[in-house]
């Protein structure tokens, strides 16, 4: 008996030893890698970038933007879902991230059991835009021609589920319009088409849209949030020419599912720590987004809710992943 409990006091000193390294081995101690489900110069990669370098210098540590794009972020969250606990491996996700199982009937992931939420990032409203020649002036211009001659005009977004196709799918709901839906790999596609004039309507989000405004070679005609948005203060609200109409998309960071508590709240501190410094949220106020932060439980009460609010409505457009 005596040479068992020698055995167990040692089991126990050498599990101390390796949790008290544990708990003073600082983090982090090599690169943070952040997945990013979309293409480089999109808005979720500017955020990531911009987020990235700012708690890069706050670890003293680097931070490594991993664009995996393509079907609307699930190749990226596989890759994170299949990532150690240990905080070496994050995502930044979108609003879309909520309704992918409305729109992917075999997930190869849970979308609330294999993820830890971090923090709620920030969020910006979507933009209806048309080129900067275009003879449509208003939202009202918009709507005349698309009763006019249903289903002669299209939209482009950044694929299907995104935030901007339903802030299409919402247009044309309130506005009781038929007008087409195209998807892209992303809204900067999207835009480029607009450009070139194969479609005459976009619905993106603020980031990819204000340095086109800012040049000229695009016009906005609203902002998809109830109130005017304050980079762009004489721009409408789509809800001045449709009311009741509000979306918005939103940014959030998530871990991989059973990450320790103590480092979602590390995580969950340092990002809100940098999204409130002056350098960022110039920034970000310049892209057309406002930085929000929050706890974990908040981030995980918002993508519930999304999730809620949204899927009765996919279901019924019929909407499918393309």
């Amino acid at each position: 008996m005596a040479w068992r409990l020698r055995m167990l006091a040692a089991a126990l000193a050498m599990l101390a030893a390796g949790g008290s390294a544990w708990a003073q081995s600082p983090f982090p101690s090599k690169p943070v890698h952040i997945f990013v489900p979309y293409a480089a110069g999109g808005a979720v990669d500017i955020l990531a970038r911009t987020l990235g370098d700012a708690v890069s210098q706050k670890w003293g540590q680097s931070v490594v933007i991993e664009n995996r794009p393509g079907a609307g972020g699930v190749i990226a969250s596989q890759a994170l879902v299949t990532s150690p606990p240990d905080g070496y491996a994050l995502i930044v996700v979108a609003s879309g991230h909520p309704t992918n199982p409305f729109l992917y009937p075999k997930l190869p992931y849970d979308t609330f059991k294999d993820f830890t939420p971090i923090s709620l990032l920030a969020s910006s409203p979507n933009i209806l835009l048309v080129r900067a020649d275009s003879p449509f002036k208003t939202v009202g211009d918009v709507i005349a021609a698309a009763r006019a001659k249903p289903g002669s005009l299209s939209f482009g977004h950044s694929g299907n589920g995104t935030s901007t196709h339903l802030a299409g799918e919402l247009f044309k709901n309130l506005a009781k319009i038929e007008i087409a839906g195209i998807p892209y790999k992303g809204g900067l596609p999207a835009i480029n088409d607009l450009l070139g004039g194969q479609i005459p309507l976009s619905f993106n989000n603020g980031p990819e849209s204000v340095g086109q405004i800012q040049a000229g070679t695009v016009r906005a005609l609203a902002v998809t949030t109830a109130s005017r948005a304050s980079f762009l203060p004489d721009v409408p609200s789509l809800s001045e020419a449709v009311p009741g109409y509000d979306t918005e998309v939103w940014w959030g960071l998530l871990g991989p599912a059973n990450m320790p508590a103590d480092l979602v709240a590390k995580l969950s501190r340092d990002f809100v720590a940098v999204l409130n410094t002056d350098a960022v949220k110039e920034r970000l106020g310049k892209l057309g987004a406002s930085p929000i932060g929050g706890s974990p439980e908040a981030f995980d009460a918002k993508i519930h809710a999304d999730y809620d609010k949204w899927g009765p409505i996919i279901k019924a457009a019929g909407i499918k992943a393309e």
